[in-house]
């Protein structure tokens, strides 16, 4: 049980886009009406580790720091189990990357990032103008992507998304809960195999 909520919780990161609209960024919101967004700190901004002396919200540098956890996971996933190899999926990425080209990198972070935070209330400050889901899984139409996902493959991630999650703090069950169920509404235009 334990790992099928680990893995819903990326599956919920991912998800969540597709199910939740911009909620009031009014403060006194009660936790009930509060998005993931604000959840994860909202608007309130900090100190951005990644580039000194600049401010970033909070809620865009959760999504951030998950995003760029599991992007290490996933890369580092070269061996192949009975759930595949999610390495494959960013087969060309990680090519670019280890001739030194880390672009393609910075470029799916921010993506993955802009999606979640426009898509879980992160008003007006943050947008996502990227591919939809299917193309953005298709490598037909995604030079990016190395391959198709299927379910098991999609389960595995969505454990990476868990593990990333959890290596940054997030591990309340109740917002673990929404992300799972985020993630689990995205299954059928990201798993195309």
């Amino acid at each position: 049980m334990k790992k099928f909520s680990t893995m819903a919780l990326f599956a919920l990161f991912i998800g969540t886009g597709a199910f939740f609209t911009s909620c009031s960024d009014d403060d006194d919101a009660t936790p009930q009406e509060m998005s993931l967004y604000q959840k994860l700190g909202g608007t309130t901004m900090v100190a951005d580790p990644n580039n000194p002396g600049q401010m970033i919200e909070q809620g865009r540098l959760s999504y951030r720091s998950v995003v760029d956890s599991t992007i290490t996971l996933i890369v580092s996933d070269i061996v192949a189990d009975a759930n595949g190899n999610l390495g494959e999926h960013f087969a060309p990425v990680i090519s670019e990357a280890l001739s030194g080209n880390t672009t393609n990198v910075a470029v799916l972070s921010n993506n993955l990032t802009d999606f979640f935070s426009a898509n879980t209330g992160g008003g007006a400050t943050n947008t996502y103008s990227g591919l939809n889901m299917v193309a953005a899984h298709d490598p037909a139409q995604n030079p990016r992507m190395g391959k198709k996902s299927n379910n098991a493959e999609y389960d595995k991630f969505i454990g990476y998304v868990g593990a990333a999650a959890g290596l940054n703090g997030v591990t309340d069950p109740a917002l673990i809960g929404e992300v799972v169920a985020v993630l689990e509404s995205l299954r059928a235009p990201i798993v195309q195999e």
